[in-house]
Parts: C-alpha cells; structure tokens; sequence
C-alpha cells in the first residue's frame, strides 16, 4: 500500500444487528470493508474483545497505533462499555469531547457517545448521530437547516440547524411491525399461509393512514385483518398492507407536528431496501423532494475523529508490518 493510501483511521459501525468495519485512508476514503453479523445482541459468546481482535487484528498489528473509533449500540449498557450521552443540542466538537477511550487488548478503541434530549419526556439516540455528523460533512448545506430521516427499528427524525443536532423524534415502527408481523392476530394469516412483497397493498396501506380521520390508529390496525376476511386483501399481501398503515403513521404523526417540512431540505438515510419504503410513503404524502444520502456513517466517524485530534501524523502510526 503506497504512502498516499496508507490508513488513517479503524472505523466500526457497531450495532445491535450487525458489525461493519472500514480501513479508512485520507479524506475517509474506505481502503477496505468487512462485515459479520456480529451485532451487540449477536456477538458470538458475548465476547467483544475476540470479535474486534478477529475482525481487525490483522489491521493493528500492520499498522501499529492507528487509532479506532466506533459507533452505535457497542456504548450502550447493552455494549462493550457505556458511553455516558452527551446533552442536544450536539455537534462534532461535543461529540469528540464525550468520547470514552479504553484499552481493548489490540490497541485503544474510542466509542462514539450517543445523545439525549431532555425535557418531560426524554429521548434517545446512539449511533444516529454519527450519520448526522456525516450527512452534513458530506453536503455542508444540509447545516443550516434540514431534516434528517433514519429509518430502522427505531425510527429517528433528526432536525439540524446551524451544524447541530438541535432536536430529534422516536417512532418505534419498525420494532411494531415485528410484534404486531410475529405475535399478533394480524400477522396470523401470513404466518399460516405465507408471504409475498406487494407494492400495491403497502400502497394501499399508506394511503389508508394518509386519508383517515377518525377512528384513530389502532382501529386502523384492525383492517389488516378485517380486509383479509371479507376478501378485499390477499392473506400474503397482508403484511405490506401493515407496514403500509405502520409507515404512513409515522409520516402522519411526523406531519402534524412539522407542517414546514415540505420547504426544507429532507433527507434519507440507512438501509437502501427500507429507505426505498419510506421514498415511496413521502411520495404519497406529497412530499417529493425527499432523497437519499449515502455514506454518512464513514464521513461521520471521520468527522468526530478529526475534531477529536486522534488523525495524528502518517509516521505516528509506524511503516507497516508483515503479517
């Protein structure tokens, strides 16, 4: 590897379901990527330290001293170590100052902290707010004013201004299609007779959501079954009729607290199947300027590393090894 694609950085992206790691050169250029299903909640005997040595042993060791950064649930109380949240509104500066360092037994690991909003009702978020910190690294406009939308599990609706994540909203979609999909009388029929991806019933199930007034959400819910038993709705269109009332919720809900966002810029970040969802729910509900932002976990972790001073010096790190 030549001295202009010599590593700078160990970037992890560290969460409950997965574990992607990046060999990151200048300008968060990615080297080299590998992946493992080795989320928090799936690493194998719960061993952090053998994941990490197993998935960039070989990376330390060539490169001596390159420092590492993660992010994610790996600094939950669920994780490796709890990284203490830093208060909202949070940028880059703030985040690097949160950072925990720890000593991992293959070199220094930092962890990203994740950030909470006070208030009555307070709220959470871990991970998200590094693709924040990339997306506006990516297309410095989108500082001023935007909104960022990351669909998952938990869903997070982050609203940034003046190059911080000044307020964010939890929706728990994804984690409700799940229960209601497994465990539910709504999800029965397709777990007895099976499943088929149907843009028209998830369309139908936005639309549904998008047009109703009363009765409220959860007798909305009962038409996936209602619709199976009269005939109207096939029992494998079933669940994307769901996910089409789960999804067009949360736009509803989204909407009527932000009736600005059809005037500002509104982006998608994440899974490119599940973003590809949410393109056609914002299309149905009049919102066509929303697009999507690739990367933003990469630029975000080469962002917080930057301001946190961990990019010393090529020659701090040492000439590579053979290994």
């Amino acid at each position: 590897m030549s001295v202009g694609f010599a590593p700078r950085l160990i970037g992890l992206d560290w969460g409950t379901s997965s574990l992607r790691a990046y060999l990151l050169g200048e300008r968060a250029q990615v080297l080299e990527e590998r992946a493992r299903p080795w989320g928090v909640q799936h690493t194998p005997g719960g061993d952090f330290a053998a994941a990490f040595a197993e998935l960039v042993g070989d990376w330390r060791q060539a490169w001596p001293g390159l420092p590492a950064l993660a992010s994610g649930m790996i600094g939950s109380r669920q994780g490796w170590r709890e990284v203490p949240y830093v208060a909202c509104p949070a940028g880059q500066d703030s985040l690097a100052e949160g950072l925990l360092r720890f000593d991992t037994g293959r070199g220094d690991l930092h962890l990203v902290p994740g950030v909470m909003q006070g208030g009555a009702l307070p709220n959470v978020l871990r991970g998200e707010e590094t693709q924040v910190i990339g997306a506006m690294a990516l297309e410095p406009a989108l500082a001023e004013q935007s909104m960022l939308v990351l669909p998952g599990t938990h869903s997070k609706w982050a609203s940034v201004r003046e190059g911080h994540l000044c307020s964010f909203a939890t929706y728990m979609t994804g984690e409700l299609y799940a229960i209601l999909r497994d465990h539910s009388i709504l999800g029965r029929p397709a777990r007895e007779l099976g499943s088929r991806t149907s843009d028209a019933a998830f369309a139908a199930g936005l639309v549904a959501t998008r047009d109703a007034g009363a009765p409220g959400f959860s007798a909305r819910l009962f038409s996936a079954r209602s619709l199976v038993l009269s005939g109207a709705l096939a029992a494998d269109e079933s669940l994307d009729y769901l996910s089409g009332l789960l999804i067009g919720e949360e736009l509803r809900s989204v909407l009527a607290g932000h009736p600005e966002l059809a005037q500002m810029p509104l982006v998608l970040l994440g899974d490119a199947a599940l973003c590809a969802r949410y393109e056609i729910a914002f299309d149905l509900f009049g919102l066509d300027t929303v697009r999507r932002l690739e990367h933003a976990t990469v630029a975000g972790l080469w962002r917080i590393a930057e301001a946190a001073g961990l990019l010393a010096a090529l020659s701090d790190y040492g000439a590579p090894r053979d290994v």
